[in-house]
């Protein structure tokens, strides 16, 4: 194995990292014009981040599990399926709860659940000098997540609507996070 494959996995993980947090910013983002069409409060239009964020601890575990016990791969490319299909799922929902649903089970409960603890114990088994290093470069992947996605998804929002932007981002993950999850 080349010197550089860790290189390239904390590379690739990274990406994911920032990549799968696009759908916990989209669940912040897509707040206000998802309560105004669904006609609901914005304390039940809160449930949106709730529920995907309930997921995504939950899932967290389970994935982490799976990834002990078979490796990275499986809960990479199960999550690289799962998130984008969540995407256009909530996309097209015609209720609150089918986009709380989509939400919070196949975006963060299956999807970007595989991006953190899973990813960041899957390094650390990579890196024995600097393993520290390489742990936090992967955990800036949610800080450059946070930095990217608002003004990016807000941008498309005013631009095309809700329903279009998730639908473009359900395209982009899934075009991008399963080849990466490939090199994993």
């Amino acid at each position: 194995m080349s010197d550089s494959y860790p290189l390239l996995r904390l590379t690739v993980a990274l990406l994911l990292m920032t990549l799968g947090g696009s759908a916990m910013y989209a669940s912040v983002m897509v707040l206000e014009p998802v309560t105004r069409e669904f006609a609901t409060s914005r304390a039940v239009g809160s449930l949106l981040y709730a529920t995907f964020m309930i997921g995504y601890g939950l899932g967290g575990v389970v994935m982490g599990r799976l990834a002990d016990r078979v490796g990275i791969l499986v809960p990479a490319a199960i999550g690289s399926l799962a998130l984008p299909a969540g995407l256009v799922l909530a996309a097209n929902a015609e209720s609150i709860a089918e986009f709380c649903l989509a939400l919070g089970l196949l975006c963060g409960f299956l999807g970007a659940s595989f991006t953190f603890a899973p990813l960041v114990s899957d390094i650390s088994h990579w890196f024995t000098a600097r393993r520290g290093i390489a742990v936090g470069i992967v955990l800036c992947g949610s800080y450059v997540a946070g930095a990217i996605w608002p003004p990016v998804l807000q941008h498309f929002f005013d631009a095309q609507g809700w329903r279009a932007t998730l639908s473009d981002l359900a395209l982009l993950t899934f075009c991008t996070m399963l080849p990466l999850s490939a090199i994993l």
